[in-house]
């Protein structure tokens, strides 16, 4: 498995996770799951950010207690420190969090509608960016990195209109995949 270090975001804003893949995995197929798995750990940044402050008073109520340990377990899973501690992230699993939190916002009248305020956008276009250059969507990862599954890259996320223009995708016509196409 190629792990994959996905970093997005600028600044003190800027979030990372660790994603893993086959070499052979088609950039189409990669891309979508790692936007897919960021617009999930955004969505879980906002609603501990705006939670937090209206959950201070709860602390020693017995009904928010379900809730408490939704939002912890998802703060946890979500966080940069999975980075550290050598951990991948899994979309299914961020997904089973985030639904975990709206059913127990949903239980609370006061949280349905910042629930609704923190809604997540869509599929978002994003560009996969290695090495200052855009990832071709039509090739496969050994196309980038070769046939050796122990790498280890970092990968950019970048919208559309921020990638630079000169970032096309990588020239060449080498094709390092083991199954020879």
């Amino acid at each position: 498995m190629v792990r994959i270090h996905v970093k997005h975001g600028d600044g003190s804003d800027q979030k990372e996770f660790l994603y893993d893949c086959s070499t052979t995995s088609p950039i189409e197929e990669i891309a979508p799951e790692i936007s897919r798995i960021s617009n999930l750990q955004s969505r879980i940044d906002r609603l501990v950010f705006e939670l937090e402050p209206h959950l201070e008073p709860l602390h020693g109520d017995a009904k928010a207690v379900s809730l408490l340990r939704a939002l912890s377990e998802a703060k946890s899973y979500a966080s940069k420190d999975q980075v550290v501690h050598n951990r991948p992230l899994s979309y299914h699993v961020l997904r089973n969090h985030v639904q975990a939190l709206e059913r127990e916002l949903n239980s609370v009248p006061q949280f349905q509608k910042l629930l609704a305020d923190v809604e997540s956008s869509g599929e978002d276009l994003r560009q996969v960016c290695w090495a200052g250059k855009v990832l071709d969507r039509s090739k496969r990862l050994c196309d980038y990195i070769g046939a050796n599954e122990k790498t280890k890259i970092v990968i950019k996320l970048q919208s559309t209109e921020s990638c630079p223009e000169t970032a096309r995708c990588i020239q060449g016509t080498t094709n390092a995949c083991e199954d020879g196409s």
